[in-house]
């Protein structure tokens, strides 16, 4: 076979699995997290329009170029996390490239300090540097955010330090309040400006029992997500002072981010905003009543080596880890979902090392409604399904796990 041919195998099975997953999830009686991209453009679209009107005027014209319906999404934005103003933008890897290169235009040095798992690390091909001339540095390798100590003690100065609030690639970890204050007072003895990036920063207030305004407070500037916690169609919002943000909107355009109509998008941030918001801190809180059951479900099971990391997750969304391969996994939990209609883990299962992988998991409006005991018996009905002989029981390789 050739490789051109090996390719479209590939991608065909991958095509295939994905529509199978998205059909278990649509089918379930029950699930910990269905997502919006479960459903189709005409049920989406009819779910804004019903809760459209709660949120703003929609008898009025659609924005253009960012006014309108936008203007009144980014002074809700910049109210809620007491900056002076906030723009909105298309995407968060935009945002955050305007505002870092905004601060290094400001503080005349384009180094950023970062974590090595932060999200312009992993996940935006390298685009400080080959975009927007940026240079991170790396402040620790530790799967946890950077301590005072070592932003005080780095040996050489940066402009900017860069906290993801939380560290997903970690486990979505946070530091303690008195750890982030500690960390952020430290960055200021550098001369540094600090900057959050706060895609997932609206479930956070539970674990530092502080509102957003004074979480966001500690930053001279924040990022946040409209669809990853708040089920909005996309986009997402920089909020600071507002000579920043007004720069910003200049740089916006120059990337390309000056869209003539971003009304359904901004609508939807909007509803998020009044609907999902509100009940984060209770998504919350019940994910430590599922990460319980899950620890227990596995130990009850049979399978000795199982994770739930953190052991009481700082927000909505852990990560599990199990001695098996993906595969073996991703099959058994669609297995479940298609013969019982309960769909255990909805998410990807990602190669971890050896014989071990790792999935996220999220808990939300769907997942209020299992109880403990319910975890714990979809746990044994999904370990019922994977193979016998396999590795489970088995302590994996030697490697960092958290």
């Amino acid at each position: 076979m050739s490789d051109a041919a090996e390719q479209v195998d590939e991608k065909s099975a991958e095509e295939l699995l994905r529509e199978r997953r998205r059909n278990a999830v649509r089918a379930a009686d029950r699930v910990l997290w269905r997502g919006g991209v479960s459903g189709t453009m005409r049920e989406r679209l009819a779910a804004l329009a019903e809760a459209a009107p709660e949120v703003h005027d929609v008898d009025e014209p659609g924005d253009i170029y960012g006014n309108g319906v936008v203007t009144a999404l980014e002074e809700r934005v910049a109210s809620l996390l007491g900056k002076e103003a906030a723009a909105f933008f298309p995407t968060g890897t935009m945002a955050q490239q305007v505002a870092l290169r905004c601060w290094a235009a400001r503080t005349g040095n384009p180094t950023v300090a970062l974590h090595p798992l932060a999200h312009p690390e992993v996940h935006e091909r390298h685009a400080f540097t080959q975009v927007s001339g940026l240079r991170p540095v790396r402040l620790t390798s530790e799967p946890r955010l950077p301590t005072a100590d070592e932003v005080r003690d780095f040996d050489e100065p940066f402009g900017a330090l860069m906290l993801e609030l939380p560290l997903r690639d970690a486990g979505f970890v946070l530091p303690t309040w008195e750890e982030l204050t500690e960390v952020v007072e430290a960055a200021r003895e550098r001369d540094a400006v600090v900057h959050f990036d706060g895609a997932r920063l609206w479930e956070t207030t539970v674990h530092f029992d502080r509102p957003l305004d004074e979480i966001a407070g500690l930053a001279d500037s924040v990022y946040v997500s409209f669809y990853k916690s708040l089920e909005g169609f996309a986009g997402a919002a920089l909020a600071g002072p507002k000579t920043l943000v007004d720069e910003a909107k200049t740089w916006r355009h120059r990337y390309g981010g000056m869209a003539f109509q971003q009304f359904p998008t901004a609508l939807s941030a909007l509803v998020g905003l009044e609907r999902e918001l509100p009940r984060l801190p209770e998504y919350v809180r019940h994910a430590r009543v599922v990460a319980a059951a899950l620890r227990e479900g596995f130990a009850e099971a049979g399978v000795a080596w199982a994770r739930v990391h953190p052991e009481e997750p700082h927000t909505h969304q852990f990560q599990v880890w199990l001695p098996y391969d993906p595969e073996v996994l991703v099959e058994a939990a669609l297995r479940q979902a298609e013969e019982t209609g309960t769909y255990l883990f909805p998410g990807y299962w990602d190669r971890g090392g050896p014989g071990l992988a790792l999935a996220e998991v999220t808990v939300a409006a769907a997942g209020l409604e299992w109880t403990a005991d319910d975890v714990k018996a979809a746990v044994a009905d999904f370990v019922a399904r994977l193979p016998r002989g396999s590795v489970a029981g088995a302590e994996p390789a030697a490697q960092q796990v958290p």
